[in-house]
Order: structure tokens, then sequence, then C-alpha cells
């Protein structure tokens, strides 16, 4: 009888792709349909869960924090507990970076003291918690991913309204701030849930970045290259900068204080762990994914 990886999530951005990925590598895949969520979980003929479900980081605020602990943590304690009950062997929860850092000085490695200052931050931990917490029967493995900033095609996001500054020929205004911040490609996350498919490695958390860490404007001198315009950067005042982003938290402006430090902030994490557990080399540089991403955009805008 067929084995199947399980999905949760499938019809986000992120499971869409991954549904697609492994399809295209000979993997069957079964969507768990959001009606199937709601009553007792089954994962008959499974051999791997992958976890993607959950309720993502509200920038405009207006999410009720009860439902982030919900979703990120009481769905995903009912979905382990299942699969403990269960005949699969691998259970994949795809978390976040900020599980264990909203701010990051140095490098985000997997032995940073978890310490989140959000609701979606803190029932992530909570879930992940929950899971490192159970007696894990012989033969089974979970894996806890925390992946950083996702981009690909089909993503909306901080990177599409750098890309439309860009299109537009709005010059890039916040070129005074200078940072460094990993992205992850939508199909190196992909590479490595497939990877984890295919081998054995120890139970525990791995983060999930692209190999390079990159600038803001870095990433709009990539935008730029990959549109053949030339690149337009403005180095405001970042006191300026950072009062007009006040002010658009009162009248709700494009830029914010919380997207300003999205764009602005220094988030550097290490995939060294994953790499070489899995004894992989990632498909895309940082470059080639961001242009990827954007040429996404373009394609879209035609449609």
């Amino acid at each position: 009888m067929n084995q199947y990886t399980s999905i949760t999530g499938a019809t986000g951005f992120v499971g869409k792709n991954l549904v697609s990925y492994l399809n295209s590598e000979n993997i069957l895949t079964r969507s768990v349909s959001r009606a199937e969520l709601e009553r007792i979980i089954s994962f008959e003929n499974s051999d791997t869960i992958i976890h993607l479900a959950g309720k993502a980081h509200d920038l405009k605020k207006t999410s009720n924090a009860d439902q982030y602990y919900q979703v990120n943590f009481e769905l995903t304690k009912k979905l382990y507990d299942a699969f403990l009950l269960s005949e699969a062997k691998k259970f994949i929860f795809v978390s976040s970076v900020k599980a264990a850092a909203d701010v990051v000085e140095d490098i985000l490695d997997e032995h940073t003291r978890p310490n989140p200052q959000t609701h979606y931050g803190k029932s992530k931990l909570m879930a992940e918690e929950y899971i490192q917490n159970q007696p894990l029967p012989v033969g089974k493995s979970f894996y806890i991913l925390r992946p950083c900033m996702i981009h690909g095609p089909g993503n909306k996001g901080n990177l599409n309204l750098l890309y439309q500054f860009v299109k537009k020929g709005i010059p890039y205004p916040l070129a005074a701030f200078q940072n460094k911040r990993s992205f992850l490609s939508v199909k190196n996350l992909c590479f490595v849930i497939k990877s984890l498919l295919k081998k054995d490695i120890p139970s525990g958390i791995y983060n999930i970045a692209d190999d390079e860490a990159l600038s803001t404007n870095e990433v709009v001198e990539i935008l730029s290259e990959s549109m053949g315009t030339k690149v337009r950067l403005w180095k405001l005042s970042s006191s300026f900068i950072r009062f007009i982003a006040k002010i658009g938290d009162k009248i709700k402006l494009p830029l914010n204080s919380e997207r300003l430090d999205k764009l602005t902030e220094n988030y550097v994490v290490s995939n060294a762990k994953i790499k070489q557990a899995l004894g992989i080399k990632l498909p895309l540089s940082a470059k080639e994914g961001l242009i990827k991403t954007a040429n996404s955009f373009a394609h879209l805008k035609k449609e």
C-alpha cells in the first residue's frame, strides 16, 4: 500500500510550493483539510506528517491573542499527539525563528536561549516545547524547523512592497540604514524538507536560512537588476524616517514602525546545523532566490 506524506496548510504559500515540489520529486502527498483538523485525526498510510498550518504574524495587530495559542499551540499539540499514536515515522513542524528571538544582536543559532516577545513567537515556542517534552517512541523522529523570512513565487509581503518601489522608479528612502539579514527562498526550504524525508538525522530544532545574509540596500539592488533598471537609493536621515514611521503608526501609512524594523533590522540566522546534519548544499544562493521571486512578481503583473 502506498505511503503518503500528509501536509497541513497545503493551500498556503509554502504549502502550494511544497506540494508541487514534492510531487515533482515523485513523493506522494496528501493534504489534510481544515475540516479534518477540527475532528479526531488519523494518519493512516502516512509515513511523515508536515505541519505547516498556523496563525501567521499579524503586522496590522488586529488579531486576538487567543487565536495564536489556539492555532499555533493547541492545534500542533493535537496533531503531534495523533502522530505519536500513528504508524508515521517522522513529524516535521515548521515553526519560526521568531520562536527564538525578535531581535538578533549577533548570529542566531540553535543554542540561542529563546526569548520571544510576541504572541506569535510565544505560541510557536509553546508548541516546540510540547513536542520536545513528550516521550518519543522508538523508530519515530521529530524535526522542528525555524525558517527566517520566506519568499518565493506567490508570496506577498515586504519584498513585494520593495519591488513596487523599484518598479515605479521611486527611490528607496531607507539607504542610510546599514543592516544584514537572512532570507529563505521557498525552494531552499522545500529542498531541506525533501532531504529530511529521505535521510534520518537526530530529532531536534534546526534553523533554516539561505547561505548569505544581505542588507536591504543589496536587496533593492538585486530587485533593480532583475528589472534591468538603475538602482536609486536615498540616504535620508534615519531620525526623520523614524519620525515618519511613528506618524504611520497612528494614521496607517504604508510605512510604520514595525515595517521599518522589518526592512532595516539586523537578523542573521545560521543554517550550519541543518546543512551539516543532512550533508547538503542548498540549490539556490540568496541572490538567485531573490531574483526568482522578483521575476514572479513581474509575471503576476503581466497576467
